[in-house]
């Protein structure tokens, strides 16, 4: 009988009490405010030492990493039809600085992060990392946004890359990949998975041409 997955509603300002609670594939919907932040975000704070736009931790401790598809009305408000995340393992040397000047305890985005940005960053800091759940969820993400808070850093950094501030309301789903223990989903599984790679070719030939450069060690296809 098929284990039945365990859905959590999770405030955007989470307590060490339900981060502690969380395991690693269990569904969260989130509540609260989410920004995003990714590299353009990442370079300005870290890099180049620009001071925060916004109150972090206190106005929220989720990090999204995604790029909005937004509209622009005359007024200036926006209607954000699709939160697409973006591959969050691009942004792994800034990582542990962010948390650490963020005060973040949620980062999601697609993917997961390395195994060892979660023991070394995430750890330390009291964070997890929440995933998206399989490809072509933008649109239904943004069911879960209620409004456009604030946008920061448009001018300087492009709609793409600036802050988001969004109101979200049951956002979600989103995949618990790492805890407060530095566990990852996608280790875990990735291991089970490469341990039957040797069984795959069994009775198969070795390939008799190849491309330049490739190899036929089974090792080297290790997930």
């Amino acid at each position: 009988m098929a284990t039945e997955l365990k859905k959590i509603r999770l405030s955007t300002s989470p307590t060490d009490e339900a981060l502690a609670a969380l395991q690693i594939g269990d569904i969260v919907y989130l509540d609260g405010v989410v920004y995003t932040a990714r590299e353009g975000v990442y370079k300005r704070v870290i890099e180049d030492g620009v001071d925060l736009p916004l109150d972090l931790p206190m106005a929220s401790a989720a990090n999204f990493h995604c790029s909005p598809a937004a509209t622009q009305h005359d007024d200036g408000s926006f209607i954000l039809g699709a939160v697409t995340a973006t591959a969050s393992f691009r942004f792994s040397k800034w990582i542990g600085a962010w948390l650490a000047a963020s005060g973040a305890k949620l980062i999601i985005g697609k993917g997961g992060m390395n195994p060892e940005d979660y023991r070394d960053h995430f750890v330390p800091h009291g964070a997890i990392y929440l995933t998206t759940v399989g490809y072509g969820t933008g649109a239904l993400l943004g069911r879960g946004v209620k409004a456009v808070c604030e946008l920061h850093w448009r001018r300087e950094l492009g709609l793409a890359q600036a802050m988001w501030v969004i109101e979200v309301k049951n956002f979600g789903p989103f995949i618990v990949e790492s805890d407060r223990h530095g566990n990852s989903l996608f280790e875990r599984e990735n291991a089970k998975i490469a341990a039957n790679i040797e069984a795959a070719y069994n009775g198969t030939k070795p390939a008799v041409l190849k491309r330049f450069g490739e190899t036929d060690d089974r090792q080297d296809e290790l997930i």
